[in-house]
């Protein structure tokens, strides 16, 4: 059996979540058009009755600007430095390939381990302007193998895949056959509410919020959202609670479905001033 890891690594916003959603073949890790939305390193897993791929899903490359993002850019820095079989870098092919593309290639390209690159997004591009961005990913550094991909309609998944698999070593079965990822239910349903969050609100309150399980008591989920201001809580709750309640609602046929039953899905707002520079609530929120 062939078995090991792939780090997915880029910019923030190239798709690396929904990358990753794709190539599992199920929902790992939460998607969001606003930069940054990766928080957690997030273990996928797919396993096939001859091999058994793990991609971790990495935080964007960013400038440490609060103890949230030094901690964010140090499991970064940690994750390239370990033991990974493969990396996956990926760029978008709706972008410019730029400074930001250049700084995370460099430092995938001096681990000594093999770099697949990934042009994601190309659906709904004229194939003129895929081979450009092609060209231009090509320029990166001494990769082993370039996709053009969509993670969204699938497109170039299946070899891609195959590619990946294709570099990883003989090895043992790192996690039971039936594991998607080894985040904890508790994550997945916090992250699952942040995702409708971030899908809701605003540029500017995103980042500070977080969402944490304060308890599972049958079919009882009771999440709380934090945010850092007060004024921030009196957004996200909405005027008369209307903004919270489209968050429970939007947000509850996904934990049911990762839960496998109906449930009560009961959401809390509370603010915590400066949370994201709080080492401790960092560390009880696995972050």
């Amino acid at each position: 059996m062939r078995s090991g890891f792939v780090a997915v690594a880029g910019r923030p916003n190239v798709g690396k979540s929904t990358l990753v959603n794709a190539l599992t073949g199920t929902k790992v890790a939460i998607v969001s058009d606003k930069p940054h939305t990766t928080r957690h390193q997030i273990r996928g897993v797919r396993t096939t009755d001859d091999a058994q791929l793990v991609l971790v899903d990495l935080p964007g490359w960013q400038k440490p600007i609060d103890t949230l993002t030094e901690r964010m850019q140090g499991r970064v820095d940690e994750t390239i430095a370990s033991d990974v079989d493969v990396v996956m870098l990926v760029v978008s092919a709706r972008e410019r390939i730029g400074a930001g593309d250049r700084f995370v290639a460099r430092r995938v390209f001096s681990l000594g381990v093999p770099v697949i690159i990934v042009v994601n997004k190309v659906d709904r591009l004229k194939s003129g302007h895929i081979a450009s961005q092609m060209k231009e990913a090509a320029t990166l550094g001494d990769f082993h193998a370039l996709h053009p991909v969509s993670a969204v309609t699938g497109d170039g998944i299946d070899e891609l895949r195959s590619d990946l698999i294709s570099l990883l070593p003989e090895g043992p079965m790192y996690y039971p056959a039936e594991t998607d990822t080894d985040m904890s239910v508790e994550a997945r349903i916090g992250e699952l509410v942040r995702e409708q969050a971030l899908r809701l609100l605003k540029e500017e309150l995103p980042h500070a919020i977080t969402a944490e399980v304060v308890e599972i008591e049958g079919k009882h989920v009771h999440v709380r959202l934090y945010t850092e201001t007060e004024s921030q809580k009196q957004i996200l709750i909405g005027k008369g609670g209307t903004m919270v309640r489209e968050i429970g609602r939007t947000a509850r046929p996904f934990v049911e479905q990762l839960l496998g039953h109906p449930v009560y899905l009961q959401l809390q707002v509370k603010a915590s001033p400066k949370w994201r520079r709080n080492q401790t609530m960092l560390e009880r929120l696995g972050l």
